[in-house]
């Protein structure tokens, strides 16, 4: 149910607001975000060289969109996480271990994404 005085387009407005500060907040505080945001803008056209086919070069960017989407979310647990006290807690550790393992994956999908369409290309 939609909150009261809100149109669908102030929701949609105040939702992108939402989004940019999230990502200012991301930039500002997390150091493994602005090493993959830099990475991604540097791989970015690579993308449009490297795809031979508009489906290729969706799945070359989607793959480091991922990445971004997966460290925000891995951000976030942290966040969340250290909120609550920086004594130790096994479920805390837990929490920030898998997020960490997540970003993991999440790279790894996108080496193999572009692997596979590297591969695809040069041989």
């Amino acid at each position: 149910m939609a909150k009261p005085g809100k149109t669908e387009l102030t929701r949609l407005i105040d939702a992108f607001g939402y989004t940019i500060k999230g990502v200012r907040q991301a930039w500002k505080s997390e150091a493994a975000f602005r090493q993959e945001s830099v990475l991604c803008l540097m791989l970015l056209p690579a993308a449009f060289w490297l795809g031979s086919t508009a489906l290729e070069t969706a799945l070359l960017i989607a793959a480091l969109f991922f990445v971004l989407l997966v460290e925000l979310l891995n951000s976030a647990i942290e966040a969340l996480t250290d909120r609550f006290g920086d004594e130790f807690h096994h479920l805390a550790g837990a929490a920030k271990d898998m997020g960490s393992a997540a970003v993991f994956f999440s790279l790894l999908i996108t080496l193999l994404v572009w692997g596979g369409v590297a591969w695809q290309r040069f041989s």
